[in-house]
């Protein structure tokens, strides 16, 4: 089963020990686990040393190793310089694919995030068809920032009319923040094993962001986080303690609606990856894009 790596407690060491990552106290083993089974290692404590083996084994798998802040949010990313055994040529017809193909995308991908904030707010017993009806004004390239729109609508019925998203703040927004984390580090890794450059996204392009890409390809999955926050924060308060952290990053594992069948969010994050690497090569949008999980699913997201 795919798993994220959380090291929140000082002065840990980490280290490859036959197949495994083992994390130590001094010259006491305190866990393992499989590399095989690790799809990113998150890093939030004072002190954490790692050996090279680890990082080389890590990066040979694709596992990023994200390094976060105060407040939760990444500062840094180790990922691979290789990806997929195609990456060269997949590289290419990612730079040189032309706009409309890159605006169609973004349409798509706005479409599928708005679509999963109206399940999240039915789910947790708000009107959803405002926000759901907002799907058919998203233009290409999102030319009209609908998904902002939404956002208005969305966040005080999902958090509460006082909340506002601030990524330095406290409480919520902190809790937002490690959800959140998670979820880029395992789209990070989706985009680099599909052969993709992170830096190059759909409509993220700030010049200081490595991880445009990753940021676009994850917006359908981040209303997944939201349900889980406002359940944990309803059930032990807006706290970034270690129930909190666990149940987010379990989060990878959830199931959703896609193909026909159901597919873990770090699957399914692949199949996306996937889908969008060969469009470039193709030249043909065809995104895999989920679908909603069923409501109870979502409203028992964090309880």
């Amino acid at each position: 089963m795919d798993q994220i790596v959380d090291i929140s407690t000082d002065g840990r060491h980490l280290s490859r020990d036959r197949g495994f990552l083992k994390v130590s106290d001094g010259v006491e083993e305190i866990g393992r686990i499989p590399l095989d089974q690790v799809v990113a290692v998150i890093v939030h404590a004072h002190g954490t040393t790692w050996s090279t083996s680890l990082l080389t084994e890590l990066a040979d798998r694709g596992a990023p190793v994200v390094l976060c802040g105060p407040n939760h949010a990444p500062r840094s990313v180790l990922l691979p310089i290789e990806g997929h055994h195609a990456q060269g040529a997949r590289l290419r017809a990612q730079w040189q694919a032309k706009a409309p193909l890159f605006k169609q995308a973004w349409k798509q991908v706005v479409i599928s995030k708005i679509a999963m904030q109206a399940a999240a707010l039915e789910a947790v017993g708000e009107a959803q068809a405002p926000v759901a009806m907002l799907n058919r004004k998203v233009a290409s390239g999102d030319s009209t920032n609908v998904e902002a729109q939404a956002a208005r609508y969305y966040w005080p019925r999902m958090m509460g009319q006082e909340f506002r998203r601030d990524r330095t703040a406290a409480d919520l927004n902190a809790v937002l923040n490690y959800g959140y984390t998670v979820l880029r580090a395992a789209t990070a890794r989706a985009v680099v094993a599909a052969g993709l450059h992170p830096t190059i996204g759909l409509h993220h392009s700030h010049r200081g962001n490595a991880f445009a890409l990753a940021d676009d390809l994850m917006e359908p999955f981040r209303p997944l986080v939201d349900c889980c926050v406002r359940g944990l924060a309803e059930r032990n308060g807006p706290e970034v303690d270690t129930e909190a952290k666990t149940t987010l990053a379990r989060l990878i594992a959830l199931d959703l609606p896609l193909g026909g069948g159901l597919t873990p969010v770090s699957v399914a994050l692949g199949k996306l990856a996937v889908s969008l690497g060969q469009s470039f090569e193709t030249g043909r949008l065809n995104l895999s894009l989920p679908s909603p999980p069923d409501a109870l699913t979502l409203a028992g997201l964090g309880s």
